[in-house]
């Protein structure tokens, strides 16, 4: 399968991250396309997910605030309003199907990746700028959406969850997010930005938010 086209600086980053592939194709994935995953598994790992998704929106609650012009605050709140309106009552639905209702949810402790992952993100934010946070929520946005064109139309147990994320919507704000990138790199740092030293640095946060992808997943594998 062609990669996605979800923007120039998510093509460059995608391929300097050695663990992209070990991401995209972990073997957690794998038993999402092939209907195989344990379903105590998949239930451990989406009250993860449910803690992560309240972390993640906050970053980009803070991506609005970092922001430097009313464009790029418009697309983080809306990112803001798509996690909180739209994914995570996916993961409510799915989960009360099993008897656990949303205060279990958010009741649920962190696991140490989910830790690591989420406040990873946050310190990016925090002690840098726009386009550090960019490149460190990249990954789990974008890369959901590689996995859920990839698996599209897999059927099985776990359908819902990759047509949600295969689906129109969901592939519509990844192409949405790959531009809000691009546009922030040129408006910041010139249409050459890629040649700069800091591209360098933000395509190692990229990386290093992807290994803690990776780190995720075999969360979801090792199960509760």
């Amino acid at each position: 399968m062609t990669a996605p086209q979800y923007g120039h600086a998510f093509a460059l980053w995608r391929d300097h991250a050695p663990q992209w592939r070990a991401y995209t194709h972990h073997a957690f994935v794998e038993g999402l396309r092939q209907g195989t995953l344990p379903q105590e598994n998949f239930l451990h790992y989406l009250r993860q997910d449910y803690v992560f998704l309240i972390h993640f929106s906050r970053a980009w609650a803070l991506a609005a605030v970092k922001a430097g012009n009313l464009s790029e605050m418009r697309a983080a709140s809306g990112t803001v309003h798509a996690l909180v309106h739209h994914e995570m009552p996916l993961h409510l639905e799915l989960c009360a199907r099993e008897g656990i209702d949303a205060a279990a949810l958010e009741a649920t402790i962190e696991a140490p990746a989910n830790l690591a992952y989420t406040r990873y993100v946050l310190e990016a934010g925090y002690s840098g700028d726009f386009l550090d946070l960019m490149a460190a929520l990249a990954p789990c946005v974008l890369g959901y959406g590689e996995i859920g064109a990839r698996l599209a139309g897999s059927g099985g147990p776990y359908a819902q969850w990759i047509d949600t994320y295969g689906g129109a919507e969901y592939q519509g704000l990844c192409r949405d997010v790959g531009a809000l990138i691009d546009d922030a790199l040129v408006h910041r740092l010139g249409a050459q930005w890629h040649s700069l030293p800091c591209a360098t640095c933000l395509s190692q946060r990229f990386a290093t938010a992807t290994a803690l992808e990776v780190g995720f997943w075999d969360m979801g594998l090792a199960g509760p």
